[in-house]
């Protein structure tokens, strides 16, 4: 199980949720994918498809000022 990174916090919807879900597609099963996103709609989005699609949104928090951080499972 390994541990990855995606920082989406310049781009806006939908394409928020399709590198999301690119990067999810690259990995194993049971590995980790932890977004950088800014709150508003990619915070909305974002962990409510990757549930929708099947993933595991293991957290939602926040790092500093607008910028979250989702952590999804394979």
């Amino acid at each position: 199980m390994a541990t990855y990174q995606l920082d989406i916090t310049k781009d806006h919807c939908p394409i928020t949720f399709v590198k999301t879900k690119i990067e999810l597609s690259r990995l194993s099963k049971g590995d980790i994918l932890e977004v950088l996103l800014l709150e508003g709609e990619p915070l909305e989005n974002v962990p409510r498809t990757s549930a929708e699609q099947g993933y595991t949104v293991l957290d939602v928090s926040q790092v500093e000022g607008a910028t979250y951080k989702v952590t999804i499972q394979k």
